[in-house]
């Protein structure tokens, strides 16, 4: 038996994420697809807004999914990715007079290619470093974006103020429930792209790096690629997700994308059970809206609260709503059988 045999004998084995587990069932998508599309109906804007935010987060969440339970690489900095797609448009629109439309792939592309650059000397680190890297990153994006040389466009410390879209076609609706449902067209086609992805010989290749690097590359992988690859992709889809924040927002500014809203996603993540997509808006709600219930239930001690909350459900559901919904699932089953 060869070096790289025994080497791959002996790694522990890692929980890999089977195909049909990657999403939920047609019934129950198109369930919550009707929900999704029904509900700012019966709701007033600010909820709408809420809504809106949750699908952007939502793709934060999802494209960080892409990465660490994708091909098993940790990320602390997807606020930084954020901030760059944020500012992209917004500067796009305020000072080139550009669509709100067309600057949100070009936040995407030019995050892509931030990722993909930073992915390349971060090949050399694994784990915890990797994850210190990134976090250096974070840190570092919210004074980079202080600086003076770029206080013409970003606005500096004062950042920009971004005009809000209209409805267009002369459809008789709100600012917050046009942009809802723009970002929950653009939230489905990212989501079934994301889902072909890892459905395709590409994502094949992330989820065998993630459960064995040696092996995948033995068995033909390129791993530098294929690494660097998942990086950018999860950069651009963060940098979509920051272009759609800045516009429902209608303001971007450095203080807004700290290293909180990186351990947020990642956060939203762990909860909504990584390496399982639709999670990923399960995740985004908790980042949401349980801040909001802790603060409710004590405000002076709302952070305590919060960490009760979470240690609660990490130890009820370590695996996350990927774990509730197997169990709801096979319940179901049981239902159906009796």
């Amino acid at each position: 038996m060869s070096a790289v045999e025994d080497v791959v004998t002996e790694a522990p084995a890692v929980e890999a994420v089977p195909k049909r587990a990657m999403t939920l069932g047609l019934g129950t998508s198109l369930v919550v697809l009707a929900a999704l599309v029904i509900a700012p109906i019966f709701v007033k804007n600010f909820i709408i807004f809420q809504m809106t935010m949750l699908l952007i987060y939502g793709l934060a969440v999802l494209a960080l999914n892409i990465l660490t339970g994708g091909s098993g690489q940790f990320s602390l900095g997807q606020s930084a990715f954020y901030a760059v797609g944020a500012y992209t448009s917004a500067i796009l629109m305020e000072h080139a007079n550009m669509n709100y439309a067309l600057t949100l792939p070009i936040a995407g592309i030019v995050c892509f290619a931030f990722g993909y650059l930073f992915g390349k000397p971060a090949l050399r680190l694994s784990g915890v470093y990797l994850a210190l890297a990134t976090f250096a990153l974070a840190t570092a994006m919210p004074q980079l974006l202080k600086l003076g040389f770029f206080e013409h466009w970003t606005g500096g410390v004062q950042g920009l103020v971004v005009t809000k879209p209209d409805a267009p076609f002369g459809l008789k609706m709100s600012q917050d429930m046009w942009l809802y449902y723009f970002t929950l067209v653009i939230s489905i086609g990212i989501y079934i792209a994301s889902i072909n992805l890892l459905r395709s010989r590409s994502g094949r290749a992330f989820m065998a790096i993630r459960d064995n690097e040696i092996a995948a590359s033995a068995m033909g992988v390129n791993v530098a690629l294929y690494k660097t690859l998942a990086f950018g992709v999860s950069a651009g889809i963060t940098g979509v997700a920051g272009g759609l924040g800045a516009i429902a927002v209608q303001f971007v500014a450095p203080d807004g994308y700290t290293i909180l809203l990186a351990i947020s996603l990642f956060l939203g993540m762990v909860v909504g059970g990584v390496g399982w997509l639709p999670g990923s808006l399960v995740g985004s709600a908790f980042i949401i809206f349980v801040p909001n219930i802790a603060e409710g239930i004590s405000k002076g001690l709302s952070g305590a609260v919060f960490g009760v909350l979470l240690f609660l459900v990490i130890f009820l559901v370590p695996h996350g709503a990927r774990q509730v919904a197997m169990v709801a699932q096979q319940l179901l089953g049981k239902m159906i059988k009796k």
